[in-house]
């Protein structure tokens, strides 16, 4: 079984769905996660707070800069993410589709270094 991120991407500084829309949402995205759990192909999900409470480090002569908000500036951004196991990328792209349509944001699918 290979490891695979599902991150859930949206347009950068969209407004938050209302909550009748987000009520739907999550329902059909928890039935998606029951549906990977069933199979154990669930490692891990999680949802994100908004970039603007992002904290990055970076490395700066022999020191550290900490700086507030998102690392880049971009178009979409990442909402919320999950971690698979499952056979191959075709596997992953396939409960991508059904992240997808479930949420209603495209699906970025990446394949997990394992190290250890």
């Amino acid at each position: 079984m290979k490891p695979y991120i599902l991150s859930v991407c949206y347009p950068a500084g969209s407004a938050r769905p209302s909550d009748e829309v987000l009520d739907r949402v999550m329902r059909d995205v928890n039935t998606v996660n029951k549906e990977i759990k069933a199979v154990g192909a669930w490692v891990f999900a999680g949802g994100l707070y908004p970039p603007s409470t992002a904290t990055v480090v970076r490395p700066k002569d022999g020191e550290f800069l900490l700086t507030d908000g998102p690392f880049i500036e971009s178009k979409e951004q990442i909402g919320g993410f999950s971690i698979i196991k499952v056979p191959d990328l075709d596997a992953a792209l396939d409960w991508a589709r059904k992240l997808s349509r479930a949420i209603g944001t495209p699906i970025e699918v990446r394949p997990i270094q394992e190290h250890g």
